[in-house]
């Protein structure tokens, strides 16, 4: 998991100082807004191009990828959430560094960390699929006619 990460690997975590880690989550808030346009994004090319389908296969194929969408933005929602939660708990440990349990708050950011790996992957895989599939429609004859002058 650790190819997708904005942190050094090792004990970074456990090492780094909590505005360190107040920077890193802000890092990761900006890249799940960014995410959470994207899918719209994607959902809207979804949305666009399914008239254009004509095979059984292919339009099941693309509600498929519907669905998926609709849980990864989902699940960009809760991350994003639990992100701000997260922010909140580093603003009081930076301002009363005695007002949480030091290695417990560790262990979830690393999990929050490795739940944002998780879904990056996510993302991608829905990306890539969205991206084929209107590259398909595209390539296809119906859509091809549409815009030819005869």
């Amino acid at each position: 998991m650790s190819d997708l990460r904005n942190r050094p690997n090792g004990t970074y975590i456990f090492d780094a100082n909590w505005e360190e880690l107040y920077i890193l989550t802000k890092h990761w808030k900006s890249d799940l807004l960014f995410y959470k346009d994207d899918l719209k994004f994607l959902n809207h090319l979804i949305d666009k191009y399914f008239i254009w389908i004509s095979k059984k296969e292919d339009s099941d194929a693309v509600r498929s990828i519907g669905k998926s969408i609709v849980k990864t933005n989902k699940l960009c929602s809760d991350l994003l959430k639990r992100v701000e939660k997260h922010l909140t708990h580093l603003t009081n440990l930076i301002e009363d560094p005695f007002k949480y349990d030091s290695h417990q708050f560790r262990t979830e950011h690393q999990q929050l960390e490795d739940d944002i790996t998780n879904f990056v992957k996510t993302f991608r895989d829905n990306r890539k699929e969205v991206f084929e599939v209107t590259s398909l429609v595209v390539e296809s004859d119906d859509f091809i006619r549409q815009f030819v002058v005869v």
